[in-house]
């Protein structure tokens, strides 16, 4: 049986509140990322010295991480839409791109010295926490044959 012939099950209404969620999250993270990598002036005009001078000096392949983690969320959250099994994969890169981004700003860079404060660790944790479950639930979704 190809993917043409196979069962498609009928998306439930969560999909489009997950999905939809997912997109606007991953739109707020492609944003920062955007207009730090482009040094917007007025984007950076709120970060301190200090964090201005961090996120200008991140290596060339941390940002390659980042990009991954932003972009593939972004992209993820289209494919679940579209209700395509590939959503798996791009939300588990995004999930990689982040942990990998977040061990070198917080453990090889010393990043906490310069973000460390409760909200900054608080709001790290919450992307993580949802990147996971943008993954799980996509998962879930292509098990129960709901993407294809």
């Amino acid at each position: 049986m190809d993917r043409l012939d196979s069962p498609r099950r009928r998306a439930p209404w969560h999909l489009w509140v997950v999905g939809i969620f997912a997109l606007l999250w991953s739109c707020g993270g492609a944003v920062d990322y955007y207009f730090t990598q482009t040094e917007n002036e007025a984007y950076l005009s709120n970060f301190t010295e200090a964090q201005l001078d961090f996120f200008l000096s991140i290596p060339a392949w941390v940002v390659a991480f980042w990009a991954i983690a932003v972009w593939g969320g972004v992209l993820g959250a289209i494919l679940l839409l579209a209700k395509r099994k590939a959503a798996v994969w791009v939300f588990l890169a995004s999930l990689v791109g982040l942990i990998i981004t977040a061990f070198h700003n917080y453990v090889l860079a010393d990043g906490l010295s310069v973000m460390g404060d409760a909200f900054s660790l608080g709001f790290t944790a919450a992307i993580f926490l949802l990147s996971l479950g943008f993954f799980f639930y996509a998962r879930a979704m292509a098990r129960r044959g709901v993407l294809v």
